[in-house]
């Protein structure tokens, strides 16, 4: 349900003659309207039941604009935002900080879920299992990320343990892979995967990374570039107030979002009791930060995770060399645009 590979853009940029999305920014349509292009980073799923909320009703059109999805692809949604070849994409902050570290021009604007989307989890009978400092020794079942060794080194660490653990590249689901015995943990994500799990008659148990030290980590964003907010300010903000909208009522009325989301996306969200669970627990725990703000980010939580990676060694500059010193992420992401603004 969600790319966690570590970006590339500046490799990834020899892709973009072939991908077929819009141009430099958006265009005025013959109606009087202004398309805008935006990226998803995966098949269409509840992260992004706010866009086609806001799309199902109208809001979009209503604010002047035409909205064009741009479905997933060989290319991620951080090198088409970089390149300027869509206006707006679905990201999350380790996309970000890794992109805008090595010079990409790309900047959240938008935080789709205010809680973790990820934990570590094990098959819920591992009585083995009682926290993360039971796991050294133990096998992970990964996505080949670069970030997920540090992440759960530290983890595990910080809960008494050495972090001293084997890898493994998942080909399959993660609860699937626990429960074949392939893998004793993973990192599944609770309002998807999590649920398919429980569904499936193999429940897992979490364990949330933020009870074991680990920054708190936006896992969905909205983010754009630099150069397409600044020439344009009042469009860009017309989107983010009609995708807040969307994300505002799938907050408040999670069941019919789901069900809007669903009838968007007829073929693809079939399973309807894991796409009504899902908007319900995110609408629950994940949509709204503890203040009851929706969309917002903050400059510390940036810098957390940045410092993080920094440490880690997981940041390069736009020639592949590992940054010499943090960066300020406080230009990783602006809340200018968002509807309470000034």
């Amino acid at each position: 349900m969600h790319r966690r590979t570590l970006l590339s853009v500046m490799a990834a940029g020899a892709l973009l003659g072939a991908t077929g999305c819009a141009a430099d920014s958006s265009a005025a349509a013959k109606d009087g309207t202004t398309t805008i292009t935006l990226a998803l980073d995966w098949t269409p799923n509840t992260n992004h039941t706010g866009i086609y909320v806001a799309q199902a009703k109208g809001w979009f059109e209503d604010a002047g604009i035409d909205l064009k999805i741009v479905p997933y692809g060989s290319t991620a949604p951080e090198t088409l935002l970089a390149a300027h070849k869509a206006d707006f994409g679905i990201s999350y902050q380790e996309g970000v900080t890794t992109a805008r570290a090595a010079g990409a021009d790309i900047t959240s604007v938008y935080a789709v879920t205010q809680k973790t989307n990820v934990t570590i989890a094990v098959r819920a009978d591992r009585e083995d299992i009682g926290s993360p400092k039971d796991l050294d020794g133990k096998t992970y079942a990964g996505f080949g990320a670069p970030y997920e060794k540090p992440l759960l080194q530290k983890v595990i660490q910080n809960a008494g343990g050495e972090g001293d653990f084997k890898q493994v590249t998942l080909n399959t689901s993660a609860y699937a892979a626990l429960y074949a015995g392939k893998a004793d943990f993973a990192m599944p994500m609770p309002t998807w995967e999590g649920l398919e799990a429980e569904l499936s008659g193999k429940p897992l148990k979490n364990f949330q990374l933020s009870d074991y030290g680990f920054p708190a980590i936006y896992s969905t964003l909205v983010a754009s570039s630099d150069r397409f907010l600044k020439k344009n300010p009042t469009l860009a903000k017309k989107f983010l107030a009609a995708l807040d909208k969307g994300y505002r009522y799938a907050a408040d009325h999670p069941d019919q979002a789901a069900d809007l989301l669903i009838s968007e996306n007829k073929g693809v969200l079939t399973n309807t009791e894991l796409v009504k669970k899902s908007e319900a627990l995110l609408a629950k725990e994940y949509y709204k930060a503890a203040d009851g703000t929706i969309g917002t980010q903050s400059a510390e939580r940036w810098q957390a995770f940045a410092d993080f990676e920094y440490k880690a060694g997981l940041l390069v500059d736009a020639d592949g060399k590992k940054l010499t010193k943090a960066p300020d992420a406080s230009e990783f992401f602006t809340d200018a645009y968002l509807p309470a603004a000034k």
